[in-house]
Order: structure tokens, then sequence, then C-alpha cells
């Protein structure tokens, strides 16, 4: 296998360059990835200045434009031709880099990535993951928001997209799938999801059926699986509430003094917690169904979450994230042959509601 070599949208992200600098010489340091840094150089050096780093082990790639949090992709793509994340991404496209990290703005990365590099032979539309910390170990959502109107047969791609996240990522040797309802009945759901699990159920996927909300956060499955739509509320809902829960914690340990004494002799225990929660620690995950390895972070990633997302980065190059997804295609392909008359009938009630 080829050197690695990572890209890092130095502009991308709500504390950037700053925080996107120290995580790449984190990084670098810390995984021993060559890097390079994607963004405008002046910014770039005055960061760096400020660090101890390995220049052998840290490029800058010059470029004028960043895509900004509130732009929207169509903006980024049709006006920005020299924007950090696209220049990025081409340097994966003419293979210079074998992967490509940003924290900036999820819509344009997710639109020029597709723009860019494509999809994958096969792929109706790429989907975004997020792992979140559950009772035993982490569960993989997806999709978190890069789809809001999805047929049953691309949330099985989802799955199928998934499973080489779970296994290398999470460490699951036959991920379990689950997909999120109102209730764990066959019966309970709606149209998408009562039709995705009766073809989940004919596929040799390890599918444990429905799964309620309460089961995301319990370890019941490894992949739990939604549209875009259902994802990204499940997802912000978790992190206000774990926002919310550690300020009000905070809050109470302020309030009495015996509290404050208390918290002296769980503090280890807390910081564990912490950690645990912190989004930091999982840095971000790839971008299922694209045509190169591209990982999107969180938009307040911190240097930390940035050396977390290079490894993830480096994971998904060894561990050949796309050639797993490919190969799952073809593994059920006749299963997906199958489905094209339900495919047909979804297109035909799309155009009459229409």
């Amino acid at each position: 296998m080829e050197p690695i070599r990572i890209a890092i949208d130095a502009m991308g992200g709500d504390y950037a360059p700053a925080a996107i600098v120290k995580g790449a010489v984190l990084a670098a340091k810390e995984l021993g990835i060559p890097l390079t840094l994607v963004g405008h150089q002046d910014l770039i050096s005055r960061e760096l200045a400020l660090l101890t780093f390995d220049p052998d082990m840290i490029q800058v790639h010059h470029c004028t434009e960043a895509a900004t949090m509130g732009e929207s992709p169509i903006e980024v793509i049709r006006r920005k031709k020299d924007a950090s994340i696209r220049v990025a991404l081409e340097l994966v496209k003419t293979n210079q880099v074998q992967g490509v990290v940003s924290a900036g703005n999820t819509g344009a990365t997710m639109a020029l990535a597709v723009v860019v590099l494509g999809k994958l032979p096969g792929i109706e539309r790429p989907a975004l993951g997020a792992i979140l910390p559950s009772f035993y170990s982490q569960t993989l959502l997806i999709d978190v928001g890069a789809n809001v109107d999805c047929t049953p047969y691309q949330l099985v791609q989802f799955a199928v997209m998934a499973m080489p996240l779970a296994k290398y990522i999470l460490k699951r040797p036959n991920p379990r799938v689950g997909i999120l309802s109102i209730g764990e009945e066959e019966t309970k759901g709606n149209d998408l999801v009562r039709q995705t699990g009766e073809i989940l159920r004919k596929t040799p996927l390890n599918f444990h059926g429905n799964v309620e909300g309460r089961d995301v956060f319990s370890g019941k499955v490894d992949i739990v699986v939604c549209d875009g739509f259902v994802g990204n509320i499940c997802l912000k809902l978790s992190e206000g509430l774990v926002e919310n829960l550690v300020g009000m914690f905070k809050e109470e340990i302020k309030a009495k003094w015996g509290s404050r004494v208390g918290y002296l002799f769980m503090k280890p225990a807390f910081q564990s917690f912490s950690r645990r929660v912190d989004y930091a620690e999982y840095g971000g995950v790839p971008l299922l169904g694209v045509n190169g390895v591209v990982v999107v972070s969180h938009g307040a990633s911190n240097p930390r979450a940035i050396m977390n997302a290079v490894r993830v980065a480096k994971q998904a190059v060894e561990n050949r994230f796309n050639d797993h997804v490919l190969e799952g295609l073809n593994q059920y392909e006749a299963y997906y042959r199958k489905m094209k008359p339900m495919r047909l009938w979804d297109t035909i009630k799309r155009k009459i509601s229409t």
C-alpha cells in the first residue's frame, strides 16, 4: 500500500484555523501521519509559527477561499472554485492524498464530495453516520442529515455501507442492525420503516428488527438505521441533552459546599464520564458512498477532535472502507433486484403526490 497522507481543510470549523492547525500538529506527532493543510498560507503559517512540529510531516497547500458555515452548498459549488474543502477533495481525486478531514460546512462538504469524487458504483445517495456512546460501548446512527427523504432501498444501502465502519472502527465482527421506529413490533412505524424492515429481514445482514429511541444508547444493536430527518433530530437532541446535563450538574456542585467536597472524591469518575460522552473522542465519521475517504467532523471540533478525525481517516484508508462497501453491494445484488418493483412504486407515489 502506498504511504498514507491526509489532507485537512484548515479553514473549516468554528475555531479555524487555530484549532485545526493545532489538531494537525497533534495528529502528526501522535499518529505519525504526514498531513497537508489546505487553506490560506499566511493564516496557516501564522498558527504553525506558534507550535513545535516536524516540517517533513506538515505541508501547506495554498488556496484563497473558504466555505463559511452559513453558505448554501450550491453557492459554494458555483462561486468558490478555490474553496479549501474543494481543493482538498481535488487532492484526493488526483491521488496526492488518500483522504480528507473537514470540520467545516457539512452540506458543502457532502455536495462537493459528490461533485468532485463522484459516488461509488451502485450507490444512490451517500450517507453520514454518527458514533454515539452506548451503555457498553458505541452505536453507529445512520443517516444523520445527508438525506431527508429516503426510500426503503436507500435505507438498506445505508445499512450495507455502515457495515465496514462498525467492523473496523467499532470492532464488531458481525454488526447487529436495527431500524429506528416507535415500537419493537414489526407492525409499528410508518410505511418507510415497515417496508425497510421487510427487506432487511430477507437479507443476510444481522438484522434485529425495530429498535426504539432509548435503544440507541442501550447497546442493543451496533447500527441504527433511519432517514436523515429523524437521525439529525436524534443526534441534535442527544448533543443538547449531554450539554444541559453537564451544565446542570456543575450548577448543583457549586450550590452546596457538601457537594463540592463530594465532587473531590468523585472527580475521576466524572472525568471518565465526560470523556465517554465527548464528541472529541470520536473525531468524525466517513461520508459513506463517495469514491474516496472523506471524514466529516463536528463544527466545534477542538484539536483533539481533529486528531481523532485523522485517526478515523487513516483507519478508513488502511481497512479499504470503500472496497468493503462495494463488496457488500455486490453480495446483496440479488436482493436489490427484488427491490426494484418497490422502488418503481415509490417513484410513482412521489410523482402522484407532487
